[in-house]
């Protein structure tokens, strides 16, 4: 049974145009259908031309968003050892540890925390985690920047607004890119720059048209579909 929309979001959709927009009209008109009491967080969602069933069309990779995504800063937990352990703590994370906090993590199931940095030489022992951490997308990985020797640098981006990107198993690609508040200039400047991260990220092994379609959306507003000129400007880029 389908389900019956409500009059507020039906009231959104109707003023979206079943038509490609500019980045420049389809932020404003976003803000314009917001009838959420929150400020919600606004959406990019790409779909790509890769099969993710074969690892060499793989799509991953971060990215710092110059303007941030607004709200709470991220909660960062450092699993590391020595004199990384101060540098952790004096760069702003909230947990830092070795030893005792891999045990945490394994035993306690605990991930209160929305990213976890680990040196190198500790990989071995948070290798054991892999169960708890990735169902929740927070295992360390070298290609994110998570497995580094450059704790502080690491904690500096993720702060800053540092967002991980991956296509799922249906090649869509799901970023937050700020919230509706935000300025339009600075929603657009922290859409193209997820854009230009994700093409640039295109895999040698994907054939034929790589960006099918780009949705941009809120939290409750409709998704408004952009125009492929997006995309090929970042190609361009």
């Amino acid at each position: 049974m389908a389900r019956k929309l409500t009059k507020n979001v039906a009231k959104a959709r109707a003023l979206v145009e079943t038509r490609p927009y500019t980045l420049g009209d389809a932020i404003p008109l976003l803000q314009q259908v917001k009838f959420a009491k929150f400020d919600e967080t606004v959406d990019l969602t790409l779909r790509l031309g890769v099969d993710t069933r074969h690892a060499d069309q793989m799509v991953r990779g971060t990215v710092v968003l110059p303007h941030g995504l607004g709200g709470k800063s991220k909660i960062v937990a450092v699993i590391t050892s020595g004199d990384k352990l101060k540098e952790a703590e004096a760069a702003g994370a909230e947990f830092v540890g070795g030893e005792d906090l891999v045990e945490k993590i394994q035993k306690e199931g605990w991930t209160d925390f929305d990213a976890l940095i680990a040196t190198p030489d500790m990989m071995r022992s948070v290798g054991r985690l892999g169960k708890v951490l990735g169902p929740r997308g927070l295992m360390p990985n070298p290609k994110t920047g998570t497995v580094t020797t450059d704790v502080a640098g690491a904690i500096r981006e993720i702060k800053a607004g540092k967002v991980e990107f991956r296509a799922d198993k249906t090649a869509l690609v799901h970023v937050p890119v700020g919230k509706l508040s935000f300025p339009i200039d600075k929603i657009a400047e922290n859409a193209m720059t997820v854009i230009n991260a994700v093409v640039k990220a295109k895999p040698s092994a994907a054939k034929g048209k790589y960006v099918k379609r780009i949705i941009l959306s809120s939290t409750m507003g409709p998704g408004i579909e952009l125009e492929a000129a997006v995309a090929e400007q970042a190609s361009k880029a």
